[in-house]
């Protein structure tokens, strides 16, 4: 520090889990010599912070569009106002994962695609699938001017500017026509200079403690228990010693990527928010994490909380929805240190209540027990190499041999019914004696025996992970 100090560097950048005496010397040290310390938090790479650095020096001293020169440094709503009012349509600026940072003071005569993005805080994930499979992004990211696209349909004209600096990307700037006006005649020149001055205005939104994608980094790395307490206490404003609990919530298949969050993003956080709750929304695949914290003191009260909170989600969610919505409810624990707990007790509870698939919504861990404990021994299962000639493998064999041989459907049966004849026949569709001539089939085919339990039981297991093979289960 000090000779850096003595070289008239601005800072010196340190890695992030320093003990706090070190820390320490280091603060001594740099107020001596006048050189800024800075401690890299454990979420943003090294290659991401000499990104954020280089585009900080390239944006310097770019002039403001005269509409925006009032507009005070990282308010990006007010920005979109005023780069609405030029372009003569509707603003939204987003990062670069498509994520909404802000939006203009809208109309109520608003398309479809931009009511969803406003919604769920960020673009609909099967809209960014399409645009970067047709190569949209690749396009935005590479170009140096502004991207048209013309109306289609009820979609209406869209321009999309990309916000760089120093070679490195940080969102983009996106104007929608409005009731079917046309925009401004010079809207893509302005577009573009806004598109220039815009980038100490994301540098600064991205770097700011109260930036919600600041709060959501943090909490993503405490969750996957790389983070540091203090950091989310200190952005969240969350006790970091107090109880606090994880749920985590999903609709349709839970199979991680299969379901659309963005619509649940924003709802969760409002509803969570009229409750008086204090809570982090973090996407996570397919689902939605809600970190809760400040929690009664009181075990019992906690987790009457916890209950409360998802019961009430899985309700107005699903209504709101129109598609039913679970929730797992993760154990209380003690502090913001031991959230990673709660979460994998959340998303465990989130898994059983989807593999069931039974009207229940809501369940705590002990609740759903015994499917966790299935599902963690099917899980550990998939690695160990079977013998490759059980009874399930020649009769997995002989349906393929076999056109509309379905012996392996009528075995899985018969032993999800405790071998109850007429409870499996009507679950088939057959009669009772035709199951029993399948089940004759199954034993003369594959020499299953029947009466064997550590047969049935070796059986149950590898139609189970056939089932999670063929995508049938999450």
């Amino acid at each position: 520090m000090r000779r850096a100090g003595e070289a008239g560097a601005a800072g010196v950048v340190f890695g992030p889990g320093r003990p706090e005496p070190t820390a320490q010397a280091l603060h001594a040290a740099a107020e001596e010599c006048g050189t800024a310390v800075l401690f890299r938090t454990a979420w943003c790479t090294w290659a991401q912070l000499v990104g954020i650095l280089r585009a900080g020096l390239a944006s310097a001293g770019v002039p403001p569009v005269p509409a925006t020169s009032g507009v005070r440094l990282g308010d990006l709503d007010s920005l979109a106002d005023a780069v609405a009012a030029l372009v003569g349509g509707s603003v939204t600026i987003e990062d670069t994962e498509s994520r909404v940072l802000a939006y203009s003071s809208t109309e109520e005569n608003v398309d479809e695609m931009r009511r969803l993005t406003i919604l769920g805080r960020r673009v609909p994930p099967w809209r960014v699938a399409a645009m970067r499979e047709a190569g949209f992004f690749q396009a935005l990211w590479g170009a140096d001017d502004v991207l048209h696209r013309p109306a289609h349909g009820q979609d209406p004209e869209r321009l999309v500017g990309a916000v760089r600096a120093g070679g490195e990307a940080l969102g983009s700037i996106w104007v929608a026509a409005v009731a079917g006006r046309p925009l401004s005649p010079n809207a893509s020149e302005t577009l573009r200079a806004a598109s220039r001055a815009a980038a100490a205005h994301l540098l600064h939104h991205r770097t700011h403690s109260s930036d919600s994608r600041l709060v959501e980094d943090a909490a993503r790395a405490l969750l996957e228990d790389r983070g540091s307490v203090e950091v989310l206490a200190e952005r969240a404003s969350l006790p970091p010693r107090e109880p606090c609990a994880v749920l985590a919530v999903g609709t349709g298949s839970g199979r991680h990527g299969d379901d659309d969050p963005s619509g649940l993003y924003g709802l969760l956080a409002l509803h969570c928010a009229a409750l008086g709750h204090r809570v982090v929304v973090v996407p996570a695949g397919g689902r939605l994490l809600v970190l809760l914290g400040g929690l009664e003191r009181d075990p019992g009260r906690a987790g009457g909380q916890v209950s409360r909170l998802g019961e009430s989600l899985a309700e107005q969610l699903s209504v709101t929805l129109g598609t039913s919505v679970k929730v797992g409810l993760g154990d209380v624990v003690p502090g913001l240190a031991r959230a990673p707990e709660s979460r994998r007790s959340a998303e465990q509870t989130l898994q059983a209540l989807i593999a069931a698939a039974g009207p229940r919504a809501v369940a705590r861990s002990e609740d759903v027990a015994d499917t966790v404990g299935i599902l963690q021994v099917v899980g550990a299962l998939r690695e160990v190499a079977l013998p490759p000639r059980t009874s399930v493998h020649r009769l997995r064999a002989f349906d393929a041999d076999h056109n509309g041989s379905c012996l392996m459907e009528t075995l899985r049966a018969y032993l999800d019914h405790f071998g109850d004849v007429a409870a499996a026949s009507r679950t088939l569709g057959v009669h009772a004696n035709s199951l029993r001539y399948r089940l004759r089939r199954i034993t003369q085919v594959s020499g299953l025996d029947l009466d064997s339990p550590d047969a049935r039981l070796l059986a149950q297991l590898q139609l189970r992970l056939d089932k999670d093979a063929d995508g049938t289960r999450p």
